[in-house]
């Protein structure tokens, strides 16, 4: 097994949903299946779409899942999906390169320049010391401790750097994910709720609203920002409930039967869900719709 990067596009051209699955050309085959049942970060490279005069991406590591299996795409030839879990994402976007510092170490020829050849290949496999440095880098604050990446900069040989296995170990265990899923989705929406606008802090500067998944973890339903909303208290009880749920185009949905009248005094005046400004960070139609077919009592 090896650790692997895998690139996809905001708007991929492959049919790429980064929490469930990645779609890759045979020419991939072999560095993907090296991978199987270990772990790989996702990379969001410079061009957003397909345009080669698109700009605009982020050139970042933005999360990482266990690649579970491999299967051919039985509607495209010399395709193959590889099927992922227990994905998760970064609370801080971790660039390529900092400074004279290459996350990936392979990418960095011996005059100190980009390996631009293996920057182009959209799957490649790392070694584990520079996965285990994105990671401290990725969850700094949720680790509480960012040693590795300082003494980085520092300029210490990588064989001098202590990596703590158990890092990747905490991340199938829910205290982590469940504080790394809330830090992000949290953050994505201001720590304000998206059906209310409300934004309570409280005298210790701790935000009032909640992370809520919308496809619940207990129904395969995954920690990516995309299946997130941030809800005040009573908001999420009512959510996850099926009291109150979200249309295709994000018009907040009421199970009038079930709920009391004065509850639209709190919801947003325009009856709409407030989202990020950012497409990438919005709910996922696919999991929306979920919580409408099997969640909702409307």
């Amino acid at each position: 097994m090896a650790k692997a990067v895998f690139t996809t596009k905001v708007e991929p051209a492959y049919d790429d949903l980064p929490e469930y699955r990645y779609h890759f050309p045979r020419t991939y085959l072999r560095q993907a299946e090296e991978a199987v049942g270990d772990w790989v970060v996702y990379y969001e490279p410079r061009r957003p779409n397909t345009d080669p005069n698109s700009r605009g991406g982020r050139q970042v590591y933005f999360g990482t899942a266990r690649l579970s299996s491999i299967e051919a795409d039985p509607g495209k030839t010399d395709h193959f999906y590889a099927f992922m879990s227990d994905y998760l994402e970064f609370e801080r976007p971790v660039p390529f390169k900092e400074g004279a510092l290459y996350f990936e170490s392979s990418l960095k020829k011996a005059d100190g320049s980009t390996n631009k050849g293996a920057f182009g290949r959209s799957v490649r496999t790392m070694t584990d010391e520079d996965y285990d440095l994105i990671l401290r880098a990725g969850f700094s604050e949720i680790i509480g401790s960012s040693n590795a990446h300082e003494q980085a900069h520092k300029g210490l040989a990588e064989d001098q750097l202590e990596f703590e296995r158990p890092i990747v170990e905490r991340l199938i265990a829910r205290p982590f994910r469940d504080a790394a899923f809330s830090k992000i989705v949290r953050s994505a929406y201001e720590e304000t709720c998206a059906f209310t606008g409300l934004k309570i802090i409280n005298g210790g500067g701790r935000p009032e609203v909640q992370a809520a998944h919308i496809r619940p973890v207990a129904d395969s339903g995954s920690d990516s920002i995309r299946n997130g909303l941030a809800l005040s208290g009573t908001i999420h009880w009512m959510f996850d409930r099926g009291l109150i749920s979200v249309d295709e185009d994000l018009t907040i949905l009421k199970a009038d039967n079930s709920m009391p009248d004065t509850i639209n005094s709190l919801l947003n005046s325009d009856g709409m869900l407030r989202i990020p400004i950012q497409p990438d960070m919005c709910p996922h139609p696919r999991h929306l719709e979920y919580h409408r077919e099997n969640i909702f009592k409307g």
